[in-house]
This record gives structure tokens, sequence and C-alpha cells, in this order.
């Protein structure tokens, strides 16, 4: 899966909480999994495979919070 850096915002395909907005906060080396967060999903590992990036990108740190996702977000 190409496209993904840091700060892409996602949709969740897979999972309890598929089809919701998220924000790649890292990626590992080998480019398999992904640090993700939510304004409902806390900080957690995600296979790629889960994920459909959208045309967005936002400025992110691995020290951002939920409630900063969240203002981020409803931009």
């Amino acid at each position: 899966m190409t496209g993904l850096e840091i700060g892409t915002v996602c949709v969740k395909l897979a999972g309890r909480t598929a089809g919701q907005k998220v924000v790649v906060l890292e990626l590992d080396k080998k480019k398999s999994f992904a640090t993700i967060i939510g304004e409902k999903i806390k900080k957690k590992q995600c296979n790629l495979k889960h994920l459909m990036p959208l045309d967005k990108i936002i400025k992110v740190s691995k020290s951002t919070t939920q409630k900063d996702i969240a203002k981020l977000l409803k931009e």
C-alpha cells in the first residue's frame, strides 16, 4: 500500500471500529503496521490492509492526544 505517511487521515475498514476516521501517527520499518489514533480510538497498532487513506493530511506528532485529533478531524 503506497501513499501512507505520518498524518494521513484514513478510514478504518475492519474490526469493531470499522468506518471511523483515524490518523496515522507512526509507520513501522517494514510498512506492514501503523500506529493510529482517532476521535473514539485510543492509540494502537493497525494493519495497513485495514486502512483506506483519504486525500487529507494533517500535522501530528507522536505526543498528539485524542482531544487534539478530534478537533483536527472536525475541521
